[in-house]
């Protein structure tokens, strides 16, 4: 959605400033927009003893930015090395951390398992013997395949590579409890970018109706129901706002539900990011060509390299000039990146004010799975990552990268497996 008018009015004044300062393109996130919505976040599920949100960190994975998250008292969802890494800087140890991967290897497991540990989700039930050490607390994802819809973003679930199917969950709790574990979690993640409460209030009838159909078959009780993330942000500005406020009336209802039909309650977590930080970055970048042939094309100083959500998905982000009214002489461009790639477009077609060489322009909703998708195809090199901090000052908390980082990995010891055959080509055939 277009920038809130807080963060309109305490950025674009300051905006030539900053971009005279550290250059462009760059990223720059609003703390007191992040932890504002992290307030809220907790204020609607307080009701339910033992929320927790577990920041999802693929969607933003910088530190600084973590330890909003760890200050605001959440945990971290992760799905590597790397993101336990980075989870564990931020301070996050133990049960801060949602180890939450697929396609898992034993060696990740013993990451996740070290320095402390982390709650694991296991998105299969063949990995249970490939987990070192069975964990008194172990959760599953569960895939619903027909019993469920996704959306656009994750699809339909009997194609999803995610998770347990539903017929497997008995053998897969019943294996975990033979393995040791004695507590347990059940997880889900069904839909990326969902803009209606309603689907999100089924999802957590739907993982409760699983729990208390698991708790009869297998006398387990759960320590707690993750809901996984997918809470949408409007990227267009026609677009409603997600109803948080009905979605946490709604969950609350069907938990207190739960409890008086089983003596329990368990805890309710979530693993949003888009929700979390997405409203709250920008991607500035500066105009510096145009084109006229066919169409129109703005020429920017960064590419999809930098945000690849339009590239790949033809996500729509508001765009707008610094200083130009979009609604007076709009003309019809496409705002576009220097990839060799014909995708490598930030706009299609898009009404905006004439922009000349040189203007600031400013896109939206860029505070998840933007810099965090970012690449390297054609050399392009990622932008820096600034955060306007709640006292006004602006500090980098990423800088760009450089050549030299594009080209660290070609720094290495020579290695040569000698070949064994017999018939290998030399100078003598």
């Amino acid at each position: 959605m277009p920038m809130t008018t807080s963060y309109r009015n305490r950025l674009l004044p300051e905006l030539n400033d900053i971009a005279d300062h550290f250059g462009t393109p760059f990223h720059i996130y609003d703390e007191a927009g992040i932890l504002q919505t992290g307030r809220r976040l907790s204020a609607a599920f307080a009701p339910i003893k033992g929320f927790r949100e577990y920041f999802a960190v693929k969607a933003l994975p910088n530190p600084r930015i973590l330890t909003l998250m760890r200050d605001m008292g959440y945990g971290f969802d992760c799905s590597s090395i790397p993101e336990l890494t980075l989870a564990r800087r931020a301070g996050g140890r133990g049960n801060d951390l949602m180890f939450t991967s697929n396609n898992t290897s034993v060696e990740e497991f013993r990451a996740a398992q070290a320095q402390g540990g982390a709650i694991l989700n296991l998105d299969d039930i063949s990995l249970i013997p490939k987990v070192p050490h069975m964990p008194s607390l172990i959760s599953f994802r569960y895939n619903p395949g027909p019993r469920r819809s996704g959306n656009s973003i994750i699809g339909n679930p009997v194609e999803a590579k995610y998770g347990v199917a539903h017929h497997q969950l008995i053998d897969a709790y019943r294996s975990a409890k033979a393995a040791g574990a004695q507590r347990f979690g059940l997880h889900t993640m069904l839909a990326s970018n969902e803009l209606n409460s309603v689907y999100m209030i089924q999802t957590a009838q739907m993982l409760l109706d699983v729990a208390q159909w698991l708790t009869s078959e297998l006398s387990i009780k759960f320590n707690f129901i993750n809901i996984g993330g997918g809470l949408g942000i409007p990227y267009h500005p026609d677009e409603h706002e997600f109803d948080l406020e009905a979605m946490a009336e709604g969950v609350i209802d069907r938990f207190a539900q739960f409890g008086d039909q089983n003596g329990y309650v368990p805890k309710l977590f979530m693993e949003s990011g888009r929700y979390m930080t997405g409203p709250h970055g920008v991607l500035v970048v500066r105009a510096i060509n145009r084109k006229e042939s066919y169409r129109t094309y703005i020429g920017v100083d960064a590419c999809m390299s930098a945000l690849m959500r339009p590239g790949i998905y033809g996500a729509y982000h508001h765009i707008d000039v610094l200083g130009k009214d979009s609604h007076e002489q709009a003309e019809v461009v496409d705002v576009v990146g220097s990839l060799c790639e014909n995708n490598d477009k930030f706009a299609i077609q898009r009404r905006l004010p004439p922009i000349d060489e040189g203007d600031l322009m400013i896109i939206h909703d860029t505070g998840a799975h933007g810099h965090a998708m970012g690449f390297n195809y054609n050399g392009k090199l990622r932008p820096k990552e600034l955060l306007l901090r709640a006292d006004g000052s602006v500090e980098l908390i990423r800088r760009a990268e450089l050549e030299t980082d594009y080209f660290s990995t070609l720094s290495f010891k020579p290695c040569v497996l000698p070949s064994n055959r017999t018939d290998a080509f030399s100078d003598d055939h």
